[in-house]
């Protein structure tokens, strides 16, 4: 583990769990019981983590009538100082905009919204430079993408489609470290030459990071091979115990938007 600067990096928004989390939607997997007392343990770890590392947390108000809120991400995301409101397709999860919209205004920041017939979660888009994946899945569609480009087109931003059948997300297939390169778990990539660096990893959890800074991640204890691969590629790995929401399909970029 790193010894990381108090600097500020930025700002993290996250949300704490709520008490209906064992009811959140899964496809892809066996649904499991939720401890949902190590659930709450387990988010204050990762927000500790993102603490110490520098990070400013602020909370979207809990919503203990959204299962899926602790999910954060899937909400909003950030392109520079613009926060891009998504619109998700699952009728559940829909009303989990409202308090990240008004939160993110209230924070001051430019804002824009993905309207219908547009559907898109927050974790089918993966930023690398200036280069957007938008993966194309059950939540989010073509004129999602189409939408995003005429937002991010004239900001310097190119918008990629990617296909994602294998896993509920694009970022529950890849997702990048800080150089660029593109890492996911082979069985679950439809099409791997998309990207212009891409590297394997030898666990599925080990295909999801958190860039904490350039030469820093952070990521799930249930991927030690990975994270060895990624010390071994001169990185400092922060490893946090994530249990209970893997088993909702969540990973550690579903459980914050940085802001940077």
């Amino acid at each position: 583990m790193s010894t990381m600067s108090t600097r500020a990096r930025g700002t993290a928004l996250v949300r704490r769990p709520a008490a209906s989390l064992a009811d959140g939607i899964v496809t892809f997997i066996e649904r499991q019981p939720i401890d949902l007392d190590l659930a709450n343990r387990q988010w204050q770890g990762y927000v500790a983590a993102l603490e110490e590392a520098g990070w400013r947390i602020r909370e979207v108000p809990q919503d203990d009538s959204l299962p899926d809120s602790v999910f954060v991400e899937d909400t909003v995301v950030m392109f520079d100082g613009l926060a891009v409101i998504t619109n998700p397709k699952a009728p559940a999860r829909n009303p989990e905009i409202v308090a990240t919209e008004k939160f993110v205004r209230d924070l001051g920041l430019d804002a824009a919204t993905i309207t219908d017939p547009a559907t898109i979660d927050g974790g089918d888009v993966l930023k690398v430079g200036k280069r957007v994946y938008v993966g194309l899945t059950g939540s989010t569609n073509q004129a999602a993408v189409d939408q995003l480009t005429d937002l991010l087109a004239p900001r310097g931003w190119k918008v990629i489609a990617v296909p994602v059948t294998k896993a509920l997300h694009l970022k529950s297939a890849i997702t990048a470290l800080p150089d660029g390169t593109v890492i996911g778990y082979a069985p679950v990539v439809d099409d791997p030459s998309i990207f212009p660096k891409f590297l394997a990893v030898p666990e599925e959890p080990g295909a999801h990071v958190v860039v904490l800074d350039k030469n820093t991640v952070l990521m799930s204890s249930a991927a030690p091979d990975s994270a060895t691969l990624f010390i071994d590629r001169g990185y400092d790995v922060v490893v946090v115990d994530i249990s209970e929401f893997e088993k909702l399909e969540g990973c550690v970029t579903c459980l914050s938007v940085r802001i940077r």
